[in-house]
């Protein structure tokens, strides 16, 4: 068999696997997940009542108000910043990841447990406090980040622990929130893996939406 005509095989059977791999195959992955897996192939977007994206079921928002349920603190504050106005740094070293703070690190305790000063500019209230002075008992996870900062549950129990709040913000009855809490928590991967979750945003909107 001459070299032309191994060249022309090996051409040929390059031309085909690239037809394959780089245009069959991800068009055939991209109708498949359309068809059968619409909402996580578009980003698990969240509507409102009002049929608006206001976010995605995988990554978290920022809830401070009294009328919310508080997200658990972020160390990119949930990569909401604008670019051009990035007061915080924090898209400074990019838009997801944990502080990699230790236990005893000063700047750890002193966001979580507050620092007192004379100087009240330079007084720290700190989350612990915070939360204490809202009337809702810290739990682990609003008082410490997640891994990408992005994460969009918090506990049951850390929800839970709200409800007196925002029950008084909203004058509704606590039960109602206690209801919302149940039908917004996710449950574990397969019934075995990780921790039953709450979405924060999803619970929120649910909350909005009471009558």
């Amino acid at each position: 068999m001459s070299f032309a005509t191994e060249a022309s095989r090996a051409i040929r059977s390059t031309i085909v696997l690239w037809i394959i791999g780089a245009i069959i195959y991800p068009f055939v992955m991209i109708a498949f997940g359309q068809l059968v897996f619409p909402s996580q192939a578009n980003g698990s977007l969240i509507k409102d009542s009002r049929g608006q994206v206001v976010g995605s079921s995988l990554i978290g928002q920022p809830f401070s108000s009294d009328r919310y349920f508080n997200s658990r603190p972020s160390t990119t504050s949930y990569s909401t910043a604008d670019p051009k106005k990035d007061d915080g740094k924090v898209l400074q070293t990019g838009v997801s990841g944990a502080s990699n703070l230790a236990p005893s690190n000063s700047a750890l305790m002193e966001r979580i447990k507050g620092k007192d000063d004379p100087d009240p500019s330079k007084r720290v209230e700190g989350d612990f406090n915070r939360l204490k002075a809202a009337g809702v008992q810290p739990t682990a996870d609003l008082v410490y980040t997640s891994g990408s900062s992005l994460d969009p549950h918090i506990t049951p129990e850390a929800a839970r622990a709200q409800v007196a709040r925002v029950a008084k913000a909203r004058g509704i009855p606590p039960e109602q929130l206690e209801t919302l809490i149940n039908q917004n928590t996710d449950g574990r991967f397969l019934g075995i893996f990780g921790e039953p979750g709450v979405n924060v945003l999803k619970l929120n909107l649910a909350v909005d939406a009471l009558k």
